[in-house]
């Protein structure tokens, strides 16, 4: 792990979410379109990510997410993005802290997970718009993050 990143202490009482940018060494990051079928944001495009579960640290949640979602290693995280504070839809309240990360596995063919995700892509700069699929209009929050990912992979290369 990076020296300067920092992880929030998750044994704070708080429903915690850790996000995973993964990038590709290409300009480009990977993305996945939710199941139609999803309680939140339903058929929109995600980044990899998930709550925390108890007694698992930030790291340990990229860890198992990633390796759930699209049967990648985790090997770095390189980046904190950002941390905020939202709720959703389902009026829950969640602590959401957002990293650049790298993998190890064959990047051109994740295993996506079944039931929570239909399709994916790598995207670059130039296709941050397709972020804004069936979202809010205001909400621009995965393209932002994608976007800083992308920022922050160009600043370490």
């Amino acid at each position: 792990m990076a020296a300067d990143v920092r992880f929030p202490d998750t044994g704070d009482g708080a429903l915690w979410v850790a996000g995973a940018v993964i990038t590709d060494g290409a300009g480009r990051v990977f993305v996945q379109r939710r199941s139609p079928d999803r309680r939140l944001f339903p058929g929109c495009w995600d980044l990899v990510g998930g709550h925390v579960e108890p007694g698992e640290s930030i790291p340990e949640a990229l860890g198992r997410e990633i390796a759930e979602e699209t049967g990648w290693r985790l090997t770095a995280v390189l980046a904190e993005l950002d941390r905020l504070v939202w709720t959703p839809g389902d009026g829950v309240r969640r602590h959401e802290a957002d990293y650049l990360v790298r993998v190890a596995g064959d990047l051109s063919a994740p295993r996506l997970e079944p039931g929570k995700h239909t399709e994916f892509r790598w995207i670059g700069e130039g296709g941050l718009g397709l972020l804004h699929d069936s979202r809010d209009p205001g909400d621009t929050f995965v393209a932002d993050m994608a976007a800083r990912g992308l920022a922050a992979a160009r600043r370490l290369t």
